[in-house]
């Protein structure tokens, strides 16, 4: 079984899932996937469900999308309301089709090829003050590569800060019919926030059944989440930026009582600000 964690800053970079779901290269092999910074039914993405037609370009019959804010993130975006669904499974659009009502979200995702038992989420709430962040961004808000001729250029992208506000995280779990339990999340960028989350999502993972991974793009690099956690990191590489990874934010993590054999398979992609990570377990 492969699992993999990929932030995917909404397919920017890509000019279809088919290509995203190439540079993933499942084959034919049992597969988890987790995905942050995905879009629904946005304009900027072309309307698409990003988690849902990966799915279907991966071949995979589940997945849960949850909708973090509604909206835009870095424009106009609000909470989701109690009357709405904040997860979304393969079931649920089955159910409703795709003629329903569908405001334009944001969030993370999980898709697999193995049954799901059981979906859980977690709310992690949001941090109160935001950050300045760095962003690779021309004038127009693009990459920046299109508007320089070199090389150089071309694989450094332009950087802007911007003073982004934090959004609402959530945690999602699959709990899967091969005995194990998978929860993907994209944590706070603010510091101390984030290690508060990583805290409850541990402790909420832990009553959870099966063999555990925890997954996701986590914010924190230095190993800290490993140091906090005190569980074991299956792949350690340089996941941020793209253009020369230097920093690993994604990881894939298991508790004390689950022990594998893990392979990690580096696979490489200017898609997105950040690269996939992958390992593959017997």
């Amino acid at each position: 079984m492969r699992i993999t964690s990929w932030n995917l800053l909404h397919g920017q970079g890509a000019t279809n899932f088919r290509a995203i779901a190439n540079t993933l290269d499942v084959g034919r092999s049992d597969f988890v996937i987790g995905v942050q910074e995905v879009d629904a039914f946005q304009d900027r993405s072309d309307q698409v469900f990003q988690v849902a037609d990966l799915a279907s370009e991966l071949g995979a019959t589940y997945f849960g999308f949850v909708r973090c804010v509604i909206g835009t993130p870095g424009f106009k975006w609000r909470k989701v309301r109690k009357d709405e669904a904040v997860l979304i499974t393969n079931s649920d659009l089955m159910n409703s089709g795709r003629n329903s009502d569908n405001p334009p979200s944001y969030g993370i995702g999980l898709i697999t090829s193995v049954p799901v038992k059981k979906w859980e989420i977690l709310a992690l709430g949001k941090s109160v003050v935001g950050l300045p962040l760095v962003f690779p961004a021309g004038s127009d808000g693009s990459d920046g590569s299109e508007n320089n001729s070199s090389a150089e250029s071309k694989a450094k992208p332009k950087l802007r800060f911007i003073y982004v506000k934090d959004e609402p995280r959530y945690a999602v779990a699959a709990q899967l019919e091969n005995g194990y339990t998978v929860v993907n999340v994209h944590l706070s960028f603010v510091p101390f926030v984030n290690l508060f989350q990583l805290w409850r999502v541990k402790r909420w993972l832990a009553k959870m059944p099966g063999k555990h991974f925890l997954i996701g793009d986590l914010n924190l690099p230095f190993n800290i989440p490993v140091k906090l956690s005190k569980w074991n990191s299956l792949v350690s590489m340089a996941s941020y930026p793209t253009w020369q990874p230097r920093i690993q934010f994604d990881y894939i993590l298991s508790d004390n009582t689950t022990s594998v054999a893990a392979r990690p398979i580096h696979l490489q992609s200017d898609i997105s600000d950040h690269l996939p990570v992958t390992i593959e377990i017997n």
